[in-house]
């Protein structure tokens, strides 16, 4: 019978963690910020997943969790490079390079191609699958301020890295847009002469 993995260890109790090849840092070291978000923003993005698979009427639903289950397994690799010291790396090992960024980009022509033109600013909302892709985009946005602030401290951190998270967060702006567009709901423009509404009593 194969041994049971326990969940918690103790090693963290006083504020540190571990990186790959046994370095102890501080939770709140940067590294440890920055794929905690990306981890936070693939949680996000499986809110919208779930949303999108019980949703009805959204047409090519499949296609959109296809590339999202791909973004997930994506952020997760991101995460293990931040994880991993570069002398540490192994051979084999999964890094960000612009092979992702390249299908990234064909992911936003392709929903992209499908929406009508943007010629105002939108406010968040929609189904809820959209609103959940719109909240997953300022979380990525959060991970790339991140990511930026760590490599300026950091250099061995990949420049491929930004481009990637860069990429990603306009394509869960316009996959937002688009599974909206699909659950037939109109986007909620922004006005400005928007008005609190009236006293109601």
């Amino acid at each position: 019978m194969p041994k049971r993995t326990r969940i918690y260890t103790r090693s963290g109790d006083t504020g540190s963690t571990g990186l790959v090849g046994g370095a102890r840092v501080s939770k709140n070291n940067g590294r440890i910020e920055t794929y905690g978000t990306l981890d936070e923003l693939s949680s996000a993005i499986g809110i919208a997943r779930a949303h999108l698979a019980t949703a009805s009427g959204t047409a090519n639903a499949s296609r959109l969790d296809a590339w999202l289950a791909w973004t997930q397994n994506l952020l997760f690799d991101l995460g293990a490079e931040l994880a991993t010291p570069a002398e540490r790396r192994w051979s084999g090992m999964a890094l960000a390079g612009d092979d992702q960024v390249r299908a990234l980009e064909r992911a936003i022509d392709e929903a992209d191609a499908d929406l009508e033109p943007l010629n105002t600013f939108i406010l968040p909302g929609g189904s809820p699958a959209g609103a959940a892709l719109h909240f997953a985009r300022t979380v990525c946005r959060r991970a790339e301020r991140l990511l930026v602030t760590l490599r300026e401290k950091e250099p061995e951190i990949s420049e491929a890295t930004i481009r990637i998270v860069n990429r990603l967060s306009d394509a869960l702006f316009v996959w937002a847009r688009w599974v909206n567009a699909r659950s037939g709901i109109a986007e909620a423009q922004w006005s400005a002469a928007s008005q609190p509404p009236e006293d109601a009593r």
